[in-house]
């Protein structure tokens, strides 16, 4: 049994993914993606595919290859010279570790901009507050600006160690 990337039909992979699973009884994987989007001057969660028109599907080739191609709303099993091509385990599994236990969704933090208010939560700095005043251009960093005890002194610190307050 392999992995196998499942080629869909628009805004049907729910459905494949449900017909797979339920009726044909074979293992499904189907990422999403968690995002904050500006939706007419609203922030809203927005959860999407994270590959649309794609999903994985577990299954040996020689059984039940037939059943998957023609499955409803399915388009084809993604191939390479009319091979379909098999999807390492390992990337599937990466994908699922990296969607962590809820309900195989990604979720994106949204970035840093410039203004917006940091607490430091991790390294030397941890607990202090922070204004981001740019990024830099190893966009893993960005400019802060710490104020303590009447003091102000710019500082470039990891993104991976600040996190955005209210």
């Amino acid at each position: 049994m392999n992995w196998y990337c499942i080629h869909t039909k628009p805004l049907k992979e729910t459905l494949s993914q449900r017909y797979l699973g339920e009726t044909l009884g074979l293992e499904t994987y189907f990422p999403k993606l968690r995002e904050t989007k500006r939706i007419r001057r609203v922030r809203r969660e927005v959860t999407s595919p994270l590959f649309p028109r794609y999903l994985f599907c577990r299954f040996d080739a020689a059984d039940s290859y037939r059943a998957v191609r023609y499955a409803p709303d399915v388009l084809g099993v993604v191939s390479f010279g009319g091979t379909p091509t098999i999807v390492g385990d390992d990337l599937v599994e990466e994908l699922r570790r990296w969607a962590g236990e809820s309900l195989d969704v990604v979720t994106i933090r949204p970035g840093l901009q410039p203004g917006d208010h940091v607490e430091i939560v991790a390294g030397p700095m941890r607990g202090l507050q922070a204004v981001i005043l740019h990024g830099m251009r190893d966009s893993e960093r960005v400019a802060v600006l710490l104020t303590a005890l009447n003091f102000s002194a710019r500082a470039i610190i990891d993104r991976s160690q600040l996190e955005r307050t209210a």
